[in-house]
C-alpha cells in the first residue's frame, strides 16, 4: 500500500477515534460543536468527510487535555497521535 494510503487509512482510524471518544463525553462534544459551529445536523451530514476527520484530529491536537485522554482511553501514545497528525500537516 502506497504511503499516502496508509496514512489517509490512519488518519480515518484516528478520526474515528476522536468521534467514539466525543460521544462518550456529551460536554466535550458540545465543546467541539460549538468550536467548529456545527449544529446536530450538520455534524451528522459531516462524519466521515475527510475535511471532518481533519478538523477532528486537529481539534484533539491542539487540545492537550482530551488528547491525552483520548490516548489514555485507546491504549495509544501521543507521539503515535502527533505523527499521523503531521503526515497530515507537514508545514506544521
Amino acid at each position: 500500500m502506497p504511503r499516502s494510503e496508509k496514512a489517509e487509512t490512519s488518519a480515518a482510524s484516528l478520526a474515528d477515534a476522536c468521534l467514539g471518544y466525543l460521544a462518550e463525553n456529551p460536554d466535550e462534544l458540545l465543546a467541539f460543536m460549538q468550536f467548529a459551529g456545527l449544529d446536530p445536523d450538520t455534524l451528522r451530514r459531516s462524519v466521515g468527510s475527510t475535511g471532518f476527520q481533519r478538523g477532528l484530529i486537529d481539534y484533539f491536537a491542539s487540545n492537550e487535555p482530551i488528547l491525552l485522554a483520548l490516548c489514555a482511553n485507546s491504549g495509544m501514545s501521543p507521539e503515535q497521535f502527533m505523527r499521523v497528525w503531521h503526515r497530515l500537516n507537514p508545514s506544521g
